[in-house]
């Protein structure tokens, strides 16, 4: 996506310039350090996360420079002379190895790893949660809808319901979990995302009537011709107008795109809708609903409440990730001038794991997903055996004979991005082809299976042994 700003360097929080600053006059600006990304929970109680926004991340990670109006502005808020100086010629320079985007992944596992001076590693902290965080929220959220939804399609319609500018990460990451296309304009531009849009109850009550602003917009429409039908009386006005302007329509070799449900109770207005369309000779007429929709409430008008439904508009809840506010991922230290680094703390959930990593998914005989091995960096695949519980090692898993796949790659190098551009339709073909190996039991909504992510033995002795070391 084209920067709205040509320098991103000061989209950080203000402690990562103090503490940069810091590690400049400390003599620890040419220190390397090793930090890792991953989320301690997964979205909306589920059983996975779908790993979304690496590619807008390392767009604006190029960018992530310093302005001569952004040097004025630090020096005016303290900073130090020599520090500015070397902002000025700042640009990220180390490595990147991360998970595909797209992959689904799990909690507590390294999604993406970042190597480099400990400077750069840490500037580029809050821009690479903030990204990574959102994204992959909105992408689970989509692919969630994607599930009930099946071959229906879904739209995103959330840009005025959406944070601000977060819209456009948002719509790209909608596409990525299984929206067939967004209302968002520039969305689709800026990521060559299909856009789509109806009408709004104005348009209708702009004329006298009903039947008349029907008429106008298949005449203006002929090819997308989609009749919102709610805004007076849907079953006694809206639907009998519709059919009134398809049938006008086939007379001149024209056809009704659809209908749109934006109020009511949607299953039991679909049914009569279909029943009313399929008696006038409108079988091809397809039904659309929308209004405060979310993955449960599709999967109970399709599953309990045989809804006439053919597609889906979706706004508030997809694009910010209702009911969950965001994904807690975080970005831990993990090794400094090659020596393991993590962090204590009384909350075992929040202990960390020290040493550069590699994750290997493990599959079962038929191929599915089985285990997740959290390993050490220069640890191969044939010598993984045992995998342990990452909080009680009594618990472990044999994994020595499944095959596995590495799933950090190296995506920058030496600064640069090394992976080919995909548009987010690409993207969620990949997801649909990793999904097919995720045991339905992690896919339900209530209660899913929790998917095992063990840590391999040799790092369970470099975290033994640290943990020692600090007390």
């Amino acid at each position: 996506m084209p920067a709205i700003l040509e320098n991103w360097g000061l989209y950080t929080d203000f402690y990562e310039l103090f503490m940069a600053q810091g590690y400049y006059f400390c003599g620890k600006k040419d220190d390397t350090a090793t930090f890792y990304y991953f989320f301690r929970t997964n979205p909306y109680k589920g059983g996975f996360t779908v790993f979304a926004g690496l590619q807008d991340f390392l767009e604006f990670l190029n960018n992530f420079t310093f302005s001569n109006s952004d040097i004025q502005y630090l020096k005016k808020q303290g900073f130090k002379n020599e520090f500015l100086d070397y902002l000025k010629n700042f640009h990220f320079s180390g490595n990147i190895m991360s998970m595909q985007e797209g992959e689904i992944a799990f909690a507590n596992e390294p999604v993406l790893q970042v190597e480099g001076t400990i400077i750069e590693c840490q500037l580029i902290e809050s821009l690479l949660l903030n990204i990574l965080n959102f994204e992959s929220l909105v992408a689970t959220k989509a692919f969630r809808i994607k599930l009930v939804a099946g071959d229906r399609m879904f739209t995103d319609f959330g840009l005025r319901r959406a944070q601000g500018l977060g819209a456009l990460h948002a719509s790209r990451a909608t596409i990525i979990g299984g929206a067939s296309s967004t209302s968002n304009v520039l969305a689709g531009k800026l990521f060559d995302i299909p856009v789509s849009g109806t009408q709004a109850h104005s348009w209708i009550q702009s004329f006298d009537n009903e039947l008349e602003a029907f008429r106008v917009y298949a005449r203006a429409h002929p090819e997308n011709a989609i009749l919102l039908v709610d805004t007076y009386d849907t079953l006694k006005m809206g639907v009998p107008n519709a059919i009134k302007v398809a049938k006008e329509m086939e007379s001149r070799n024209e056809k009704l795109k659809a209908i749109r449900l934006d109020s009511g109770d949607l299953a039991y207005l679909s049914k009569r809708a279909r029943k009313m369309l399929d008696t006038a000779g409108l079988e091809y007429v397809k039904i659309i609903a929308s209004n405060q929709l979310n993955e449960h409430v599709i999967k109970s008008l399709l599953k309990d409440q045989n809804a006439a439904i053919d597609a889906f508009g979706i706004g508030t809840e997809l694009v910010t990730g209702k009911s969950d506010a965001a994904l807690d991922g975080v970005y831990k230290l993990a090794e400094v001038n090659g020596q393991p680094k993590m962090k204590k703390s009384e909350n075992i959930e929040k202990v960390t794991l020290p040493c550069k990593k590699q994750v290997y998914r493990c599959f079962d005989e038929e191929g599915f997903f089985y285990r997740d091995t959290i390993a050490l960096a220069n640890e191969k695949e044939n010598e993984l055996g045992l995998i342990f519980h990452p909080v009680y090692p009594n618990r472990f898993t044999y994994v020595k004979n499944c095959s596995k796949q590495p799933l950090l790659q190296l995506v920058v190098k030496n600064g640069k991005a090394i992976t080919a551009q995909k548009t987010p339709a690409e993207i969620h073909q990949f997801l649909l082809s990793r999904s097919a190996l995720l045991p339905d039991e992690h896919k339900r909504f209530i209660s899913p299976h929790i998917y095992k992510v063990g840590i391999s033995e040799k790092l369970m002795k470099a975290r033994n042994e640290l943990v020692k070391k600090l007390e």
